[in-house]
């Protein structure tokens, strides 16, 4: 039997889609500049991490923090 080689892994960069190696010093990027606009990216908020709040405890605590604004009173 013949043994395999292993090959390295390939990746692409996510800001300009060179290829990259696991082992590479800036991985997942292929270079400090290309992690430094992603890094500028997520700083200026063009990259944002969003989903619904679906916990109803979490859900009632943001529904009551702000009730009274507004000028409204509680009776004081």
């Amino acid at each position: 039997m013949a043994a395999k080689k292993k090959s390295a892994k390939l990746f692409r960069c996510p800001n300009c889609a060179m290829l990259v190696r696991a082992e590479d010093e800036d991985f997942p990027f292929c270079s400090d500049r290309c992690r430094k606009i992603d890094l500028g990216k997520w700083a200026t908020g063009v990259y944002k991490i969003s989903s619904p709040i679906l916990d109803p405890e979490v859900l009632e605590d943001l529904g009551g923090s702000g009730s009274n604004r507004g000028g409204e009173s509680d009776g004081h």
